[in-house]
């Protein structure tokens, strides 16, 4: 079984993704040398190892971008989109990212607050008349900050077995929650954006919510600036062209439902995005190395305040925090990461902005999770990060 990325943060203990990130009495990675032979073999091995792992796992297709320097130094699509019609993985594949839309998120939210359209540190309460939570003051706690540091309290979605609640008093302790970036979502919506009263449609034990503009708003102020231009939120025909399918752990082809605005309004902070390896890395080199500030790119305080631990993921077995919409391992050097993980697509990037290098990898297939916690993550983490 692939080591769920939520466990590893929350349960003790040297599991299968600690030995592979070099699991020991002071939790060190010691292996990663800075040569330009060392870079090379990584990408020579990489390329003979990753079609290897494919096919033992089952997972049609994969796409990976290495940056080095602050630059996407070597990208390369792998297998296929959909087993079925075979049509090769190539740098423009359109890949579900899950929940790697956090990051993406949360930097705009950063640039709102540099703005002054809202506060890190106000409850959200002040900005809509909308109770999300009747019946229990704690959501007066609920800031931003607390959002994107997933220390809401909030369950990560509502379900029968789990309904919408505050599990602890918000700021006190780390809990993955979707609810809460929705939450966010919903308020920053209201701020900035629109919704259609009139096409909206259900979700979770009946929770009624309408569409909004929210995908064109991400478009309009982070992924067009950024150069993101084969991204979206919202599936239309020209996305489809270059959408990967998603597939079961056989391999075979699963049916996903096709984004519409409506659930991209329940959905697109938390998990919605769909981008390429290349994008996702045009992302990660606006962290890593920003350009000056601008209407869309962040102040230095602004991102390095994003970047700031916030709380400690108690139970970890390495030291992990979490920042502002991004997870931190503290090894022998910092490493910002987020992943996404829903059926037939799994995803990873990782950076390090002191060596300005990094990685993203997606994947159309069930036991991508597998390949990458399980089989690739030390290779990517010891020779490009």
């Amino acid at each position: 079984m692939w080591l769920n990325r939520r466990k590893f943060l929350a349960t003790s203990g040297c599991a299968s993704l600690l030995s592979l990130l070099g699991c020991s009495t002071n939790n060190r990675i010691s292996t990663r040398q800075d040569g330009p032979e060392d870079w090379e073999k990584g990408i020579a091995d990489l390329e003979k190892r990753l079609p290897q792992l494919m096919a033992e796992l089952r997972v049609p297709g994969v796409s990976v971008a290495i940056i080095k320097d602050a630059k996407i130094a070597w990208r390369k699509g792998f297998g296929v989109r959909n087993q079925r019609t075979a049509v090769s993985v190539d740098h423009d594949t359109v890949f579900e990212a899950q929940s790697m839309s956090k990051p993406v998120f949360a930097y705009r939210v950063m640039k709102l607050c540099e703005q002054g359209v809202l506060d890190l540190d106000t409850p959200l309460t002040k900005y809509t008349q909308d109770i999300f939570l009747k019946g229990d003051p704690r959501l007066e706690l609920i800031t931003a900050r607390r959002v994107l540091s997933h220390t809401t309290g909030f369950p990560n979605w509502r379900a029968k077995e789990d309904p919408l609640s505050i599990k602890f008093t918000p700021g006190t302790q780390w809990s993955y929650s979707g609810e809460g970036y929705y939450y966010l979502q919903s308020v920053i919506t209201r701020l900035v954006g629109h919704t259609d009263s009139k096409r909206c449609g259900t979700y979770e034990l009946g929770y009624r919510v309408c569409a909004s503009d929210f995908g064109d708003y991400m478009i309009a102020n982070l992924l067009n600036p950024f150069g993101m231009t084969s991204s979206g939120y919202v599936w239309n025909e020209a996305i489809d062209k270059k959408l990967a399918s998603a597939h079961d752990k056989n391999g075979q082809p699963v049916q996903r439902r096709k984004s519409t605005e409506i659930d991209v309004a329940r959905y697109g902070s938390a998990g919605s995005l769909l981008t390429t390896a290349t994008d996702y890395g045009k992302f990660l080199i606006e962290v890593m190395d920003p350009k000056p500030p601008d209407a869309y790119r962040l102040n230095d305080a602004s991102r390095k305040e994003m970047l700031l631990p916030q709380v400690t993921v108690s139970n970890s077995p390495i030291p992990a925090s979490w920042a502002l919409g991004w997870q931190i391992w503290h090894l022998d050097r910092e490493i910002v990461a987020h992943g996404g993980d829903d059926t037939g697509f799994h995803s990873e990037a990782a950076f390090s902005i002191p060596r300005k290098s990094g990685f993203v990898i997606l994947t159309n297939g069930d036991n991508g999770a597998d390949l990458i916690m399980n089989r690739l993550l030390r290779d990517l983490v010891d020779h490009f990060v």
